[in-house]
């Protein structure tokens, strides 16, 4: 490794959580000038070796050198002190605060009055070095993501970062705002600024990064010149074996309706309108993709179909196999809708909040949709504890058994244990909240092989996806939204991931474009 450019050196860094190795004699250099991509699945260590660096935990062995000089790090301060900046997936802003009292918040100052017009001049000229773009008045709650997240980079620049560690940068960004991202990303290391960007997204680490490191199990297994590299070379890296990259992609077998929304409007927990007279058709046999920035109204209408959101106006039909007429699922509960016969199976967003209980083990989580159905006072367990074992041997759920509490094990595995669960009620309709959300690529290809097989079974699937090549890999139709109303649907055949984008921020008109019903 060559030690002249190097900003950060690991050597033999380990950290052990309990009886668990998270991270296991790691050497790694991160450089001036350089685009850093870390890969790995879930549980490779990747964020924890990184919190290391940004003092958020203390490594159990190992050194750390910054430009050559041995250094301790046992807190965000000390990390800073040898400007370290981390921005995480979780944005640590306060709301009421504008952009500029965000970015001082917590500077040091020796008894003197902060002088607002030398500190926003600073800033400004943060700002127009990297290509940055911030309101310093605005109020962080009336920010989008993206600004959120500009205001996160801003801030740790102000403070001195010259090493700076991005987790999941992209993880709700539009296409063209992750493509502004990565400008400002390129403009910060020519100003020689070494920066490390954690992400599962291949095509983000081939644009962006100049070499990929590879944690494999806790050990960083190799590293690779991205010129050098492609979405094969890096997968069978990640993995240590071959791995088909080719997201299935079946003709619907004719298609049949099995969900009508009409004229749906729904307000959020806060009482404001998340949905606006939306209207579409999902249909048995296909996958709708929905393409939206977070919070445009995809959470708020898969609740309202599934009966956990109050509906303002309008109505969901259902159309079960083998009915004359369609049921009306608004005004009904989740279990009015169950016992009238409707099978829906609904995926969350927040899978451990919404989906499963982290303190029960696989099997009791089971039990969770079935518990009903018994006749006895006691629980029948021999069906759930089977089908907990079926799905721990199909999907390759790694638990040290269907006991142990969920909230234990890594998020890919949490979501194979959900997505399992749903698959087994045999829905007729099957909804998708970000179900590969920071999965690695081994386990979202899995959870693309169910979602296809429940397809080809008839099941209708509504698929909300934030990876925008994803969504036109699996996808039949996608249907684009944006603050709450629908801006296009398109046939996920034939649109290009620019025309989605502009879609996802109104920036260009819809209606219904290469889509059919």
């Amino acid at each position: 490794m060559s030690e002249n450019n190097a900003a950060v050196r690991l050597k033999g860094i380990s950290k052990t959580f309990g009886h668990v190795a998270a991270n296991s004699n790691v050497d790694l250099e991160i450089r001036h000038g350089e685009i850093l991509s870390l890969l790995g699945e879930n549980g490779s260590g990747k964020t924890t070796l990184m919190n290391m660096l940004a003092g958020i935990y203390y490594p159990d062995e190992g050194e750390i050198f910054i430009d050559g000089r041995p250094v301790q790090i046992r807190s965000p301060k000390d990390a800073f002190d040898n400007g370290i900046g981390m921005v995480h997936q979780h944005f640590k802003l306060i709301d009421v605060f504008t952009a500029a009292e965000n970015i001082i918040l917590g500077e040091e100052h020796t008894g003197m009055r902060i002088n607002r017009k030398e500190t926003v001049a600073k800033i400004r000229e943060i700002c127009d070095k990297y290509g940055f773009e911030i309101d310093f008045e605005k109020k962080v709650y009336d920010m989008n993501v993206s600004q959120k997240q500009t205001l996160e980079i801003v801030k740790i620049l102000y403070r001195g970062a010259n090493i700076l560690i991005l987790d999941e940068p992209t993880a709700v960004l539009t296409p063209q705002e992750a493509e502004k991202l990565f400008k400002v990303i390129k403009n910060m290391r020519d100003a020689g600024k070494a920066i490390v960007i954690i992400t599962h997204k291949l095509q983000e680490v081939l644009s962006v990064s100049d070499r990929v490191a590879i944690l494999r199990k806790g050990e960083c297994v190799d590293s690779i010149a991205t010129k050098d590299a492609n979405e094969k070379i890096l997968t069978e890296m990640m993995m240590g074996r071959k791995v088909d990259l080719n997201i299935e992609r079946p003709d619907p077998v004719n298609p049949v309706k099995r969900l009508e929304i009409k004229n749906l409007s729904v307000r959020d927990r806060e009482g404001n309108l998340a949905l606006k007279d939306v209207s579409f058709v999902a249909n048995g046999g296909e996958i709708l993709g929905i393409a939206g920035i977070s919070g445009c109204g995809q959470k708020e209408l898969l609740e309202a179909v599934a009966g956990l959101a109050a509906v303002e106006s309008g109505s969901i039909e259902y159309l079960p196999s083998g009915a004359d007429a369609p049921t009306e699922l608004v005004g009904r509960n989740p279990k009015q809708i169950r016992e009238l016969g409707v099978v829906l199976s609904f995926v969350p967003e927040d899978r451990l909040g919404m989906g499963l209980v982290g303190s029960m083990g696989m099997s009791e989580n089971m039990m969770l949709k079935s518990y009903e159905n018994g006749n006895s006072i006691f629980l029948e367990q021999k069906a759930p504890r089977e089908l907990a074992g079926n799905i721990k041997e199909e999907l390759e759920v790694q638990t040290p058994d269907i006991a142990t509490p969920v909230r234990k094990l890594s998020g890919g595995n949490v979501q194979k244990v959900l997505v399992g669960r749903e698959i087994a009620a045999a829905p007729q309709v099957l909804m998708t909240a970000y179900a590969v959300r920071g999965l690695d690529i081994n386990t979202s290809f899995t959870i693309y092989h169910l979602i296809n097989e429940q397809k080809q079974k008839g099941v209708a699937v509504i698929f909300v996806g934030e990876d925008l090549d994803v969504l036109l890999a699996l996808s039949d139709r996608i249907l684009v939204m944006c603050e709450g109303r629908i801006t296009g649907l398109l046939d996920a055949r034939t649109c290009t991931k620019e025309q989605v984008g502009l879609l996802m921020t109104g920036g260009m008109e819809g209606g219904e474009q290469n889509g059919t019903n």
